[in-house]
């Protein structure tokens, strides 16, 4: 009986002692994952992103959506701004670490900075529309003679514009008048009110102007004709992703994040028009009306690596011929592409 009682007491003291040891290792996967939690968290980096309002935000939404929530990779702060005036002394300066901007202007901070700006990859291609109230305009030839309303004066559009033109033989300052407007409002005020008026103007202000008056219609996609005299191997990059580069050499992994949450987004919006339209109104871009209209116009895509710098070499090439002025003088040296 003894011996029956010993080997009791024997087996409760072993049953005790693996029940500790289990509740000791349950404590610590659950202090470890506490832990790993915790480091995630704390891991994340802030950064102040800037965008304009327009196509160069658009792509952006579901990062924000995520931003909002707290489950996107780092703390977003974004800023959507009318003008890149606004925030482009903040990208130079790592107030603000990475922005959305044109990609001539991002060649002109980046030799104005002497290389504190550069970029990480293109976001939208083409987004310029030649719109029409009549039918006569079907190729470029046609605007001879003619007055072209638009905005973008010292930017993107008139370098564009300039370079079709005379690529179809029109001398810009000769064979055609061309307004610039401050407000992409004034040049459809200018086709509402004149019925024979022709304006270039970018999306989704071009779709805008569609929806308001039904008279109105796309008589060229500036894209294509660039592709027409260009080539296939060239195309308009109108928007890119610049990061300020002290930023990006301190913390690569986040840059890398951001362009992996980036992608994503671009192909969430491109898939997903009428929800992603809806959250270009929430972060009050555009209203999902036009938006929703306009994102197939868009181009909206992420490319980086060497295909970005081909595209952009290739576009800042054709635009610094046009005027060198126009991305601050010289080409960019091989360390603007990050």
């Amino acid at each position: 009986m003894k011996k029956i009682v010993s080997v009791i007491l024997m087996l409760v003291l072993c049953m005790s002692f693996i029940t500790g040891c289990q509740n000791d290792s349950n404590s610590n996967s659950t202090n470890n994952a506490s832990t790993e939690d915790e480091s995630a968290t704390t891991n994340k980096i802030a950064i102040n992103v800037a965008a304009l309002k327009g196509p160069t935000a658009i792509g952006m939404v579901q990062i924000m959506k995520n931003a909002k929530a707290g489950t996107a990779l780092n703390d977003y702060e974004f800023t959507i701004a009318g003008t890149a005036d606004e925030f482009t002394t903040d990208l130079i300066k790592g107030d603000v670490q990475i922005a959305a901007i044109p990609c001539n202007l991002a060649a002109n901070l980046y030799n104005k900075s002497a290389g504190k700006v550069k970029i990480i990859g293109i976001n939208t291609l083409g987004v310029l529309y030649i719109l029409q109230t009549g039918d006569s305009i079907k190729s470029i030839q046609d605007l001879k003679g003619k007055t072209i309303y638009t905005t973008g004066k010292g930017t993107t559009p008139e370098y564009t514009l300039d370079y079709l033109l005379k690529s179809a033989g029109l001398n810009p300052e000769k064979d055609v008048t061309i307004e610039f407007k401050s407000e992409a409002t004034e040049v459809a005020a200018m086709l509402a009110t004149s019925p024979n008026a022709i304006a270039m103007l970018p999306q989704p202000y071009a779709t805008t102007v569609m929806m308001q008056n039904q008279n109105i219609k796309i008589a060229l996609d500036v894209t294509e004709q660039w592709e027409k005299y260009a080539g296939k191997n060239s195309t308009v990059v109108t928007g890119v992703v610049a990061v300020n580069s002290d930023f990006a050499d301190k913390n690569p992994q986040a840059v890398q994040q951001f362009i992996k949450e980036y992608k994503e987004s671009v192909l969430y919006v491109n898939a997903n028009v009428d929800s992603a339209a809806q959250l270009v109104e929430d972060f009050d871009i555009f209203k999902a009306t036009v938006a929703k209209r306009a994102i197939p116009y868009c181009n909206i895509t992420f490319i980086d690596g060497s295909e970005m710098k081909t595209k952009v070499s290739t576009y800042l090439k054709v635009i610094f011929d046009q005027n060198p002025a126009s991305i601050g003088g010289v080409m960019p040296a091989d360390d603007f592409y990050k």
